[in-house]
């Protein structure tokens, strides 16, 4: 079992910054890759980001792709999205969530893969 807890979500103006942070606990870290997702009010949830376990290699969604970085600190066990330029449109709550797997899959962007969720912190960004 993993628990993931994730933190740093608020409300900020457009074109300003936040940084998530997902703590987790329970398990080696290191093997498990990490995504954040996130659903907005009656929307599906979607990929924003994720990470091998490594770091090695992220992956973004066209949406975000030069506003938003994720990194991991294995020595840590934590994994942080850094999101820049904020836009109206990223108000959401993000969820932080863990993977396991030996090997670099394919396929991170796809929720279903993900075997462990955080509770989700809200960002709200007003324009």
């Amino acid at each position: 079992q993993v628990q993931l807890v994730e933190s740093g979500g608020g409300s900020v103006q457009a074109g300003g910054s936040l940084r998530l942070s997902c703590a987790a606990s329970g398990r080696t870290f290191s093997n498990y890759a990490m995504g954040w997702f996130r659903q907005a009010p009656g929307k599906e949830r979607e990929f924003v980001a994720a990470i091998t376990r490594s770091g090695r290699l992220t992956y973004y969604a066209e949406s975000v792709k030069g506003r938003v970085t994720i990194s991991r600190d294995n020595a840590k066990n934590t994994v942080d999205l850094q999101m820049n330029n904020l836009k109206p449109e990223d108000t959401a709550v993000y969820y932080c969530a863990a993977r396991y797997t030996r090997v670099v899959p394919p396929d991170l962007s796809v929720d279903s893969t993900y075997n462990y969720w955080g509770q989700g912190t809200q960002v709200t960004v007003s324009s």
